[in-house]
């Protein structure tokens, strides 16, 4: 067309830079803003607002606010694309703030706006701020839009209600693949095995086509359940689909075998693989090596991971944490000093609550809360509840070289037990404890939370950084293999 001389209008425009989001182009784009401004056309509010969608999903979330401030004019493009921008780069407040502002300015949002401001209540775990925006979809009929419906589905499972997430998915008249592989994600998550299965099968007699991630969320499911036979099963199944397995569903069939202690099979499958394994595959090894107590194949996998170059501090910990849990303190100390040396820090454990619109953070031993007292007083009395009960604290999980007594006070106020002991004092006794955890649960606390669960007669209802766990009447919906 250019070659032709033939000049691009604000139709041709728009369209070219959509190409180059879709592809993360972003270089191509910036080449098309500067034709965009040597012809005229930066003023034009459709040209201008895919200048910003485009900016936006390459991650230039600067670029894009810079070109949305000097916009004239704004149009629902331009405001999606910036908070769809904020969202993806994990800018929540940002896109939420902007989506206020929208809705101030009585702007008519569409369903990309709402699934992405869905999306971030969803990854912050706002359940109220969440139903509020569910109600605002009802109200203008974007609750029948499958993108607005995939994001609620993730919103509910993502914040404990899994009842929720199977309503929006179940009164959706019309489901696109995303709702199915959000619905068959959350059920992974929740511990509904069989049904992700039945999820799957649906979709195949209903003629939907599963995709590379429809795979992941099976594998996904048996994974967490320790269903060997039935991933490979679903693994074979993607060559008849035209799929070819990529690194993360090779990193879910060999977190498949090592969760299962099948560690020579996992070896053979990331010695076999087709494509070199990436620090996902080596990590799923470690965590079952982590699992299984067995420090010596972890230390082989820690020698492939550091030739692959920098790594994330996740694996660095995984390794640390396998040393230390072994008492080989300083083999650990090394694996630290290793993180400081390349100026990583060890992401710092986490657990919260949402009460209303307030969030309650707690970490390890914190005595910050306004209801410090009640907390540690309700876990002084369930403390000797539970003993009564049988809990036993399994100072194992202290991966510090300490006397017995600190070990059992360190992990006694563990910040997922001081965030169910806020819940169990500050909600109704006919309402969940719902907790939210930034990393992995411990296994004392796993225990521990059983047990609180039995004395209390509550329902506990723990997210961590891999899946939800059900507590009720002393036992945990993962079935203790997790």
């Amino acid at each position: 067309m250019l070659v032709n001389n033939i000049k691009p209008d604000d139709h041709i425009f728009p369209s070219a830079t959509k190409s180059c989001a879709i592809f993360g182009m972003f270089d191509l784009g910036q080449s098309i803003h500067c034709l965009v401004l040597k012809t005229g056309y930066e003023t034009d509010v459709f040209v201008a607002s895919s200048l910003v969608d485009m900016y936006g999903k390459c991650g230039k979330i600067k670029v894009a606010r810079r070109l949305f401030d000097e916009m004239p004019e704004r149009n629902v493009v331009s405001w999606s694309g910036m908070i769809y921008g904020y969202a993806q780069l994990g800018e929540y407040g940002e896109a939420l703030m902007l989506f206020k502002q929208a809705l101030y300015k009585r702007l008519d949002v569409n369903d990309f706006t709402f699934s992405s401001v869905v999306q971030v209540c969803a990854n912050w775990t706002l359940l109220q701020l969440g139903k509020q925006i569910h109600g605002l979809c009802f109200k203008t009929n974007y609750d029948l839009s499958s993108f607005v419906g995939s994001s609620l589905i993730s919103l509910y499972s993502k914040c404990g209600v899994i009842k929720g997430a199977y309503r929006v998915f179940d009164e959706a008249s019309l489901k696109n693949l995303g709702m199915w592989n959000a619905m068959m994600i959350a059920c992974a998550q929740h511990s509904h095995t069989e049904k992700t299965f039945d999820l799957f099968k649906r979709m195949e007699g209903l003629g939907v086509k599963p995709n590379f991630i429809t795979f992941l969320c099976v594998l996904y499911a048996c994974s967490h359940a320790g269903f060997v036979k039935k991933g490979q099963h679903y693994f074979e199944l993607m060559k008849e689909y035209g799929i070819e397995p990529g690194d993360q569903h090779y990193a879910s069939l060999v977190d498949l075998f090592s969760r299962a202690g099948k560690f020579q099979e996992a070896l053979s499958i990331i010695r076999e693989m087709p494509i070199q394994p990436t620090e996902s595959v080596w990590g799923a090894f470690l965590t079952g090596c982590r699992i299984h107590g067995n420090t010596e194949l972890a230390a082989y996998a820690a020698d492939r991971i550091f030739e692959l170059g920098p790594v994330s501090s996740g694996l660095h910990v995984l390794l640390s944490n396998a040393y230390a849990a072994a008492g080989r303190y300083e083999d650990a100390a090394k694996a630290r000093k290793m993180l400081r040396d390349l100026g990583i820090k060890k992401e710092t454990g986490l657990s919260w609550v949402e009460e209303g619109n307030k969030v309650h953070t707690f970490a390890a031993g914190d005595r910050s809360h306004a209801k410090t007292k009640e907390i540690y007083q309700k876990l002084e009395e369930l403390g000797d509840e539970m003993e009564r009960a049988g809990y036993i604290a399994d100072t194992s999980f202290v991966l510090r070289e300490v006397d017995g007594e600190e070990k059992n006070q360190t992990i006694r106020y563990h910040s997922e037990k001081l965030a169910v002991a806020f819940g169990l004092i500050t909600f109704p006794p006919d309402r969940p404890v719902r907790v939210m955890k930034n990393l992995r649960i411990c296994g004392d606390c796993h225990t521990a939370i059983k047990f609180m669960s039995k004395c209390s007669g509550r329902v506990i209802i723990m997210r961590d950084n891999n899946r939800f766990h059900h507590f009720e009447g002393g036992k945990c919906s993962c079935g203790d293999y997790w």
